[in-house]
């Protein structure tokens, strides 16, 4: 009898945890879902989400594009050659909601209640970083639909700006595993906005975002020269097909000149690829470890 008693509870836990393990992707699309709908819901999140791309495109558009030169053909160019810039800033501000959000329920107990749950244990995680891939992808659209507005255009086909996007949402993705660490460890909402904004500034500022960046100090060029926010727009221009020198009657070779002085803006695609690898591989045994420390207290 004992024996049975013995077998029929390893059997129930042995049932558990397959049950628990195998309902990682819908526990983490329902949790996603919950994120979605607290979106909807409170309207400063929505506003953020959708009126501030627009802010970033017409300000940086029209301001640094009045800057660039007379010409309207020359500042055309330029809100060309820019949009890739604020595609590539505006999905990694986006990125520090997943840090923001993990603290705020840390703060109020929501991770608390989820623990209680019959739920996988990193079903929170999945669905707090699959709801800024949503988040990203509707910053996308309403920024892309803002630059057409302005002049903006596609025009290397549909096939290469698909890609431009997946990769910029790949990267994003990889971020989102960053920041939720961060707001696993930090003690407020506020600390992650503060120091976030501290890091991510710069980051994106010394980089090819606004500006060619071998036009650069030699130091800040070369470490422009290897950031991957400079990566990621370099791919995204390039699969664009918005490379601002030709717009402005420049050669091929003044293009080239742009990317020559390092390996990593020769090869966007890849140099970004392998950021987005490291970056996974690191954070995400890290926020996960991080999130069963927070829940075990």
């Amino acid at each position: 009898m004992t024996d049975v008693r013995t077998r029929l509870s390893s059997t129930t836990a042995d049932d558990s945890q397959e049950i628990r393990t195998g309902s990682l992707i819908g526990d983490g699309l329902t949790v996603a879902r919950r994120n979605l709908i607290k979106i909807r819901r409170v309207p400063d999140l929505l506003i953020f989400t959708t009126l501030q791309p627009i802010m970033f495109v017409l300000l940086f558009g029209y301001v640094f594009g009045a800057l660039a030169g007379s010409g309207a053909s020359v500042q055309s160019g330029y809100r060309e050659f820019m949009m890739a810039g604020i595609f590539t800033q505006t999905i990694i501000f986006g990125a520090t909601i997943t840090g923001y959000m993990m603290a705020e329920d840390m703060q109020k107990g929501v991770i608390d209640r989820f623990r209680t749950l019959p739920m996988h244990p990193s079903a929170v995680l999945l669905g707090r970083t699959l709801t800024d891939v949503v988040n990203n992808v509707v910053v996308l659209v309403v920024m892309s639909v803002t630059g057409l507005i302005i002049g903006w255009r596609i025009h290397h086909g549909a096939l290469h700006a698909l890609w431009a996007y997946l990769l910029m949402l790949l990267f994003a993705y990889a971020l989102s595993w960053v920041f939720a660490y961060v707001g696993l460890r930090v003690r407020s909402p506020e600390v992650v906005n503060n120091a976030s904004f501290m890091i991510i500034f710069p980051v994106t500022f010394i980089a090819n975002t606004f500006v060619p960046s071998q036009n650069m100090p030699v130091v800040l060029k070369q470490i422009a020269g290897w950031n991957p926010v400079s990566t990621i727009t370099q791919s995204a221009r390039e699969n664009f097909g918005n490379l601002y020198a030709l717009k402005s009657g420049q050669t091929h070779a003044a293009v080239d000149k742009q990317t020559a002085y390092t390996w990593a803006l020769q090869h966007p695609d890849l140099y970004t690829l392998s950021w987005t690898a490291v970056l996974l591989a690191v954070f995400l045994p890290f926020a996960t470890a991080a999130y069963k420390k927070a829940v075990a207290k």
